[in-house]
Formats: C-alpha cells, structure tokens, sequence
C-alpha cells in the first residue's frame, strides 16, 4: 500500500474520531450531566443559593462575615454583635491563606494542637466569647463554650454553628436588638438541623439562614 495513502487513511480516522470524542464528550456528555442535574438537583447545580426579599444573599455552603466596618488601626474589624456569629474566620488569627470567608483563598491554620500559638488563639477567642456573649442577666460559663465557637474548620468557609453555639449567643442578640429571649431562641430551634440521614454528622445551625430570619423578625417590628 502507498505509504502515503496509509498515511492518509490514519490521519482521516484519526480525525472522525477526534470529531466524535469531541461532540460526544465536549457536547453531549455535559448536556446530558446538565440536563439531569438541573431537572432533579436545580437548588445543588445552582450553587445552592439562599435568597431573601428575592433577591440572592449567600449559599447555604458558604459561611459569612457579620462585622462592623473596619476602623482605622485595626487589622480585622470588630464582630457586629446585633447578628449571630458563624466560627473564627482567618484560622483564628491573621493568616495569609484564609482571608475572612472570601473565596479567593480558603484553608485552615494547619497547626499542630499542641502549637503554642494555636493554643493561645483559642484561650484567646474563648475568652472573647464568654465577654461578647454574656450579659446583665445571662452569663456564659467556660464550660458553655463549644468547640466550635473557638476553632475553625478545615476549609475556614464552614457556614454551619453547633446548637449550643447559637444558644449561648441568644441571650446577647436579644439584647442587642430589643426582642425577648424566647423569640430569639425559638429562631435558633426553627433552624437546627439534624444529624444528615440521620446518622451522619452532627446537629447544626446555619449562620446565613439564622440571621435572615432574625432580621425578617426586627422587619416587623
């Protein structure tokens, strides 16, 4: 046979099934993948948006900042106590990797737990709590404090709070904002989750949600 002719015939078959990889891969696959994941996952494809007064506010996978503006000589601004607070941003102190729940970068401390540095964060953020959390009439005990209330997660985006988290914020965020402490806590119960099928995880609270509610609440008046 022509080599040049063999050639030919390879470089023609080599191109129909570029063309059909192409079309089948590049086109009908992700159509296909699409297709199914907007028809019986739309809130998931979709990112998993929370929307309020229609308009779109966060995802429920994405924790968020409730602080005041940053004043000047400050390095990270001071929380706003009138919301509920999600876990410690910046992995519990300054760090260049995760920047206060923005997307550009996210990640952990990646500290040992005998760091003397990660200790003292968490004495630190411990101590913080149990100051802006308690309250003429409430006090929060250091046995009160939650994991969670003192460590970042993993990604540092977590956008969940443990139960017990949003508990012992209830009684300040009643305070700060006028309302009976019953109203407050029966948003935190309206909005625990419970364990993922009912065995996976733990019971959780979701910031964004939380806080939307109780702002639909001061709406009210």
């Amino acid at each position: 046979m022509n080599p040049v002719t063999n050639t030919a015939r390879l470089l023609a078959a080599g191109l129909r099934a570029l063309l059909v990889l192409t079309v089948v891969t590049g086109v009908l696959y992700p159509l296909a993948v699409t297709g199914i994941a907007q028809g019986l996952f739309n809130d998931e494809a979709n990112g998993s948006e929370i929307t309020s007064d229609g308009k779109v506010v966060g995802s429920s996978l994405i924790g968020q900042a409730y602080n005041l503006p940053l004043k000047e000589g400050e390095e990270t601004p001071a929380p706003d106590l009138k919301w509920f607070q999600g876990r410690p941003q910046n992995g519990l102190g300054t760090n260049s990797v995760n920047t206060q729940y923005k997307l550009i970068l996210s990640g952990a401390t990646n500290r040992s737990g005998d760091n003397e540095q990660l200790i003292q964060w968490v004495k630190d953020a411990k101590a913080a709590v149990i100051r802006d959390n308690s309250t003429a009439d409430y006090t929060v005990e250091p046995e009160d404090v939650p994991a969670d209330a003192v460590t970042s997660s993993g990604s540092g985006l977590d956008p969940d709070i443990s139960p017990e988290y949003a508990g012992i914020q209830v009684h300040r965020v009643a305070e700060k904002n006028g309302l009976p402490v019953a109203e407050v806590q029966s948003l935190v119960d309206e909005h625990t989750q419970g364990r993922t099928l009912g065995f996976m995880g733990e019971p959780r609270v979701n910031v964004l949600e939380l806080n939307i509610a109780l702002g639909n609440l001061l709406a009210k008046g």
